[in-house]
């Protein structure tokens, strides 16, 4: 698989030719693009030939408009009464928060029932906060931080990775305080787009579903879409272990992973 959650390239316009350089030790490779990747979806189709399919519409926020001009005034109320009990800081050096970051999203996790890959270990967050371009920012109230959220830097653009808060967070709102301070730093540092990412789930109408939906969408510009992506390099092999698993007919890709995530 491509790295989680995105597959993202320096030039877009070489890719089919890494793909065809990529050797026949890999099986099938499957993956979802960024949302800002410069390509057309014929090109993507002429990489992937066994899948291209819109995947998801994310979020996005153009960061030369003015806040004030395009965020709900839902999101805007909530904001101030946030901001109003909390106070948002960037943390210097994200590694260090680790013990606070794992403690929130332990909440998180009891809270949804996340598990699997999206309920990430220890390890897994010691390493993601040391990736080159982790920006974090915590909400404190009474020295006690009540939320956070996870961001990276990519060139002049900003992704939101995850957010997590204690059941006090929740009480206060902090998730709002926390993005709208977020925003205007990335806005203030002349970003030029960024990226809230879309809901989980694979629904690809942003106009409905999920309070996550409403949540993003009342923070953003636009939508832009990714991609799921998947291509065979070893047809042989692919079809011996479709065989070998019994796996029936289906559209998943690969088809030998069908129900990986049941």
């Amino acid at each position: 698989m491509g790295c989680y959650p995105l597959f993202a390239c320096r030039d877009w316009s070489d890719l089919h030719i890494d793909l065809e350089n990529i050797g026949r030790s890999i099986v099938s490779l499957s993956l979802v693009t960024d949302p800002f990747g410069e390509y057309e979806p014929a090109y993507l189709s002429r990489c992937f030939p066994e899948v291209t399919a819109p995947f998801k519409e994310h979020f996005v926020v153009d960061l030369s408009r003015p806040v004030e001009e395009f965020v709900s005034s839902h999101h805007r109320r909530n904001a101030d009464k946030a901001l109003a009990e909390v106070s948002v800081e960037r943390c210097l050096d994200p590694k260090n928060s680790l013990n606070e970051w794992t403690a929130l999203y332990r909440t998180l996790v009891e809270r949804h029932g996340i598990t699997g890959i999206a309920a990430f270990s220890r390890e897994s967050f010691a390493r993601q906060l040391s990736v080159p371009g982790m920006v974090a920012f915590r909400a404190v109230r009474e020295d006690a931080t009540v939320g956070m959220v996870l961001w990276y830097e990519q060139g002049n653009r900003v992704y939101y990775h995850l957010g997590a808060y204690s059941p006090f967070g929740y009480e206060l709102r902090a998730s709002f305080g926390l993005f709208d301070a977020s925003i205007r730093h990335f806005a203030q540092r002349q970003f030029e787009w960024l990226s809230l990412g879309a809901a989980a789930g694979v629904d690809t109408d942003p106009s409905q579903g999920s309070g996550l939906h409403r949540f993003k969408r009342g923070w953003s510009t636009d939508t832009r879409t990714a991609y799921f992506c998947g291509r065979i390099f070893d047809q042989k092999k692919y079809q011996e272990i479709i065989a070998s698993k019994g796996v029936p007919p289906t559209n998943y890709f690969p088809a030998y992973r069908l129900g990986e995530f049941s």
